[in-house]
């Protein structure tokens, strides 16, 4: 049982329907699985499930437990601060793919 960081790519969704409520409402929530460390108060990019940058967040609040199903998981709120320009969104995907998802297709 250890905790894992995600400082840089810390709003990977997985799931689109998060993303959605994120960018529609302008506040969100995901849940990630294991024990995390998010930087709560911070601005961070947030990236689609298909790793492309879309916007940039404010981590409001992270909460590590064990659910009822007895997994470890995270959840995340946090609030948009506004979506990326298309080239803001261009530069910053091809960083991600060199630091941390690998070379692009």
């Amino acid at each position: 049982m250890g905790f894992q960081t995600e400082f840089n790519s810390v709003c990977k969704f997985k799931s689109k329907q998060e993303l959605y409520e994120l960018l529609e409402y302008g506040r969100g929530k995901m849940v990630k699985s294991g024990f995390r460390v998010f930087p709560t108060g911070q601005k961070v990019i947030a990236y689609t499930p298909d790793n492309e940058a879309i916007a940039i967040v404010k981590i409001l609040v992270s909460i590590a437990e064990i659910n009822f199903q007895g997994e470890e998981v995270t959840e995340v709120e946090m609030e948009l601060v506004r979506k990326l320009t298309e080239e803001e969104a261009r530069v910053q995907t091809a960083l991600a793919y060199e630091m941390f998802f690998g070379e692009q297709a």
